[in-house]
């Protein structure tokens, strides 16, 4: 498998429709196949395919646009019995990359291991039940488009009845089991019985599906357009470098490959030679909860299994407190003031916390230190979860000197602890009503500390905080408090690269301050007791307002830089460099605007803040402006992210002359029946380009030949189409139909095409090469050049 993925890196960035990753990467592949069927078993029979295929389809992936695609490439492989097999499992990879990356890990590894699974699968003196289809795709980086030719078009995808799809969204690592479904338990049990090295959770399956990852895999088109239940695996370590220069094959180790081949080995054969890929559908109700264990084992078992054993742990935790809330007063205390009152306090100190945090944050982020723990992350721990602890002792501290006067410490011990059962049941509550899979998170934060409290119950009166019930409260506690710092581990793994790529338009030090309080809140609901049975609280309040200060004094005096240059692990700032030529025609086709110039945007929150000492021309002076008339504000976006990118550079440069130039014409313009305009156009140019369309006032957008028909809008309201070809493909012919309510002297619609020059001698200029070296090291500048054309119609 290294073999297959230092081979395949070596070949360099591989984007649709370029040499590399059309015939180089096509050429290899094929003859690794080649020399893989010529050592086959005789019980087995290999067939393979190169797929062109060419379609359309909307997708609201992104804020909502459209995708076109004509003559892509898939290298289709299948390994069946002798005999033939009416049935077959999918295993998907894809080998193009994104521009300028290796992408050894997004997704050449993922590639070789389904080689070398290809090769032990067919070498292997068992024989399959059913047949095992190898889709290598040619074009996953275009938002998931060689999926949908495949799934849509190609004879086999019939016979398909489930499929494990190959991702990454870090470079190396366990790859986790992130996607499964939709329903079809099956599978998931499939995976957990047969996986070497299960790595699996239900939470990061709710959290992607929500759709706050700004990400999508081939999962969702096998979903949605094939109708065909999967596994979608992915490596999540160190996403810092995903997708830059740095996804190179030297940092995904051999165990990392290893690991993975295991794995699809497994599971594949299982499932083609089980009985149930027969007869699938009927294993298709209800979902699974399942999550590993540190790393170690993964547990699964069906929802409703988790419904009742969640009502159970409800139940029980219900009659516990009402058997406390409704029982008469106790001595002179009223349990049910003081439980209510504390409860209330709880929340004051949750609130406040988070307040706290945020002001702090909101503060960072307008004196220009954001991302100051994007290379030190124990900043933002010393930062943000210092303030958090610090506030909420602060307000129970308070609460017990002025409020609690004369309760004992034991009995505010035991309320606060019983605050903490109810907050985590109704937490539990919540999740049971919304049909949550990961609810059962909530379960063990109210089983283990309810068992802990029956076990420890008559020590805890006799002894209070001491003796025996410290040790059994902490050993009872052990299992959630363990897991819940596996599962916020694995939430910053995820999440804190992510944020240095999230856009200029979320304040990152907001979001990473909330989610630190929340995990505070979380850590600290059943310590809170401890704060009423210790003595005093001033040491440990000192201790973290002094780490909190000298961390925010450090960071607000720049000492943190955000980014890094480590080669051992580097952490870049990612930049967009678009050399472009902007034209801007009228009514009559006469150009009415022509400017040239270096488009710059950047990633992350810190804008050009940082780059500006290094690249001085680049600063606030040539913030690009808003062309309002122009949809997409007159840019070349090549994906629709405008509403997470809305500051940008434009720095004035000389004009660009691809050899390989844009022709988009009008072909016909016809009135119909119904009284609509259907404008056709033709296009022809590089194999990345985008259109933007914008009705004019009065005028709507009804129908185009594009997708299904109606046309979907991307956030904002303007039109977007993500179109690409792969090698020689034949101009671009479509329609749109706009219904004319008001005529404007401006004409009805507004049509602009943007060319992105990705491969080849037009990909670079001297200006861009120039600009470029001006960048320091710890940046990641992605450069091309392209082109924008405006017309009025």
């Amino acid at each position: 498998s290294r073999d297959h993925l230092e081979h395949i890196t070596s070949i360099g960035p591989r984007t649709t429709g370029s040499p590399e990753n059309e015939i180089l990467t096509v050429h290899y592949l094929l003859e690794q196949i080649k020399l893989i069927e010529v050592q086959s078993s005789s019980l087995h029979k290999i067939s393979v395919d190169v797929q062109r295929p060419t379609g359309s389809f909307s997708i609201d992936f992104l804020g909502g646009f459209t995708s076109y695609y004509d003559n892509i490439t898939n290298v289709v492989v299948k390994l069946e019995p002798r005999d033939g097999a009416q049935h077959a499992v999918l295993a998907n990879c894809h080998f193009d990359s994104v521009a300028n990356s290796p992408g050894a890990s997004d997704d050449a590894v993922s590639c070789s291991v389904m080689l070398e699974v290809l090769h032990v699968l067919s070498t292997s003196s068992e024989a399959l039940h059913h047949a095992v289809i190898f889709l290598f795709n040619g074009a996953e980086e275009n938002v998931l488009q060689a999926s949908h030719g495949f799934i849509t078009q190609h004879s086999w995808a019939n016979s398909i009845r489930a499929f494990i799809n190959l991702e990454a969204a870090g470079v190396g690592g366990k790859e986790l089991v992130f996607q499964t479904g939709p329903e079809n338990p099956w599978l998931v049990q499939a995976y957990v019985s047969e996986a070497k090295h299960p790595f699996a959770s239900v939470v990061a399956q709710e959290v992607f599906q929500s759709g706050i990852i700004p990400s999508d895999t081939d999962f969702r088109i096998y979903r949605d357009f094939g109708n065909i239940p999967g596994i979608d695996l992915a490596f999540i370590e160190n996403g810092y470098i995903y997708h830059t220069k740095y996804d190179t094959a030297d940092r995904i180790l051999t165990d990392s490959i290893q690991r993975a081949g295991d794995n699809i080995l497994a599971v594949l054969k299982y499932l083609a030679t089980s009985d149930v890929l027969v007869s699938s559908s009927k294993y298709r109700h209800g979902n699974m909860v399942f999550f590993d264990v540190l790393g170690l084992f993964v547990i699964a078992y069906p929802s409703r299994v988790g419904s009742i054993i969640n009502c159970m742990v409800v139940m029980a935790a219900v009659l516990y407190l009402g058997k406390k809330l409704l029982q008469p007063k106790h001595n002179t205390a009223n349990y049910r003031k003081d439980f209510f009152c504390g409860f209330g306090i709880t929340l004051i100190g949750w609130f406040t916390s988070l307040v706290t945090v945020l002001i702090i944050a909101v503060f960072i982020s307008l004196i220009g230190q954001s991302l100051s723990w994007y290379n030190h992350f124990y900043v933002s721990v010393c930062l943000y979860g210092t303030a958090a602890a610090a506030k909420i002792i602060f307000i129970h501290t308070l609460a017990k000197r002025f409020y609690y006067v004369n309760a004992s410490d034991q009995y505010l011990g035991e309320v606060f602890f019983d605050i903490a059962l109810f907050v985590n049941c109704g937490s539990l509550i919540a999740l049971i009503y919304g049909g949550f899979c990961s609810a059962f998170i909530s379960a063990v934060w109210v089983a283990f500390p309810l068992l802990t409290k029956f076990c420890v119950h008559k020590d805890f009166k006799q002894h209070g905080a001491r003796g025996k019930f410290i040790a059994f409260y902490l050993l009872g506690m052990f299992i959630p408090y363990l897991y819940a710092l596996y599962l916020i581990w694995a939430v910053f793994e995820m999440f804190t690269p992510i944020l240095g790529r999230s856009g200029s338009e979320i304040p990152p030090d907001v979001v990473l301050a909330s989610i630190l309080a929340g995990c505070t809140m979380i850590l600290s609901s059943y310590f809170i007791n401890f704060i009423y049975l210790a003595k005093s609280t001033q040491k440990t309040m000192l201790t973290l307002t002094l780490v909190c200060t000298v961390t925010f004094l450090l960071v607000c005096s720049g000492t943190f830089f955000p980014y890094s240059s480590n080669p051992a692990s580097p952490k870049p700032k990612r930049v967009f460099l678009q050399h472009m030529t902007r034209t801007f025609h009228d009514l009559d086709g006469k150009v009415v605007k022509r400017d040239s110039g270096i488009w710059i945007n950047g990633f992350d929150y810190t804008g050009m803040s940082h780059v500006t000492p290094h690249v001085p021309e680049i600063n606030d002076t040539i913030r690009a402006h808003c062309e309002e008339k122009a949809p997409l504000c007159g840019f070349p976006w090549y994906l629709p992210v405008h509403f997470l990118i809305r500051k940008n550079w434009y720095l004035p440069a000389s004009e660009v002359s691809p050899r390989e130039p844009v022709h988009f014409r009008l072909i016909s313009k016809e009135q119909t029946p119904w009284d609509s305009v259907k404008l056709t156009f033709e296009a022809s140019g590089p194999s990345h380009m985008s259109l933007y369309v914008r009705p004019h006032k009065g005028s709507t957008l009804s129908q185009w030949s594009l997708g299904n028909g109606t046309p979907v809008t991307s956030k904002g309201g303007d039109y977007f189409v993500f179109y690409s070809h792969g090698l020689q493909a034949s101009a671009w012919q479509f329609w749109i139909e706009v219904q004319v309510l008001e005529e404007q002297p401006e004409g009805v619609v507004t049509v602009a095409i943007a060319a992105h020059y990705f491969s080849g001698e037009d990909k670079r200029s001297s200006q861009l090469d120039a600009l470029k070296e001006k960048f320091p090291d710890w940046t990641f500048p992605s450069a091309w050049v392209c082109t924008y054309d405006l017309y009025a119609f």
